[in-house]
């Protein structure tokens, strides 16, 4: 089916997108890299808005942005909070776990969006479904076991109920994806050029808080990395948003292909940073895909 091709490719995106991020933040301040990957997505987006007001049929039909209501730019402001909420938690945890640590414990995102679609749509699981949430959740305490090898303590480690945080607000998200484009209708150049706009503005009195110093801060240094976390994310939402449009497609399963994007990440922080005790999590990686996949093929 060409919807799950694409959440494939949306899923590659989705592994370099951790990759950089972690790059960008790793010792280095995170609110002025939330805002300016945010502010480098709204520029694109505000560039081709005033391509299409300044000569409207120059642009592809796929990149127009269709005008909206206010109660309509409520809505994409809502979505804005949500993934604001879930990348603040994240950008922070991001900087002080191992992504070998903190990609697996994202990647279970798709069983909390599929308890979500039970409670919120009503949707009911197979027996495969049920065996792949237990699976990745003692998969979780598998990995949980190894990063205690890195000092790192579940129970202990504030920054582990960061993530968790941020993975509960991307399955909110996820959910309230698929209501905006799959049963309100809204294109996907629409959502996404308004999601990233609000997002800047959002982030900004943040950075401004943190460029006058209200708060204890740590310094920030400019890294190639920042512009790349945004394009990887332009690129992983793009065709996200456009799976999503597709009446045949489904949230939790497109939810759980996007977390194929584990193996990228995992994969990278071995190669890339160095990280210790690799070996060790392999076996809670594969528990976690495994899950994944149960949970993909109820």
């Amino acid at each position: 089916m060409p919807w799950i091709a694409a959440s494939l490719i949306s899923a590659f995106f989705l592994g370099c997108y951790d990759l950089f991020t972690k790059h960008a933040v790793r010792d280095n301040a995170v609110l002025p890299v939330l805002f300016l990957a945010n502010l480098c997505s709204a520029t694109l987006w505000l560039t081709l808005m005033a391509i299409q007001a300044l000569h409207p049929g120059t642009l592809p039909a796929t990149f127009v942005v269709a005008p909206l209501r206010i109660a309509e730019h409520g809505q994409l402001l809502l979505k804005s909070v949500i993934v604001a909420s879930s990348w603040t938690c994240s950008y922070f945890a991001v900087k002080h776990l191992p992504v070998s640590i903190a990609a697996p414990i994202r990647a279970t995102g798709p069983i909390w969006t599929l308890i979500g679609a039970l409670l919120v749509l009503g949707e009911r699981p197979s027996g495969l479904e049920m065996l792949g949430i237990a699976t990745t959740l003692a998969s979780f305490v598998g990995l949980s076991v190894a990063g205690s090898a890195e000092g790192i303590h579940f129970r202990r480690n504030p920054w582990i109920g960061w993530i968790l945080a941020g993975t509960l607000f991307g399955a909110v998200s996820g959910l309230y994806d698929k209501f905006l484009l799959g049963r309100v209708g809204f294109g996907a150049a629409t959502v996404q050029a308004w999601f990233s706009i609000y997002l800047a503005l959002l982030f900004l009195p943040l950075a401004v808080g943190w460029k006058f110093r209200w708060w204890p801060r740590h310094t920030f240094t400019w890294r190639w990395s920042i512009p790349l976390v945004s394009l990887a994310l332009l690129v992983c939402d793009f065709i996200y948003f456009s799976v999503l449009r597709d009446p045949a497609a489904l949230v939790s399963i497109v939810a759980s292909l996007r977390r194929g994007s584990l193996l990228v990440a995992f994969a990278g922080s071995l190669l890339f940073f160095g990280e210790i005790n690799g070996r060790k999590k392999i076996p809670a990686v594969l528990g976690i895909i495994a899950g994944i996949a149960l949970t993909l093929l109820g």
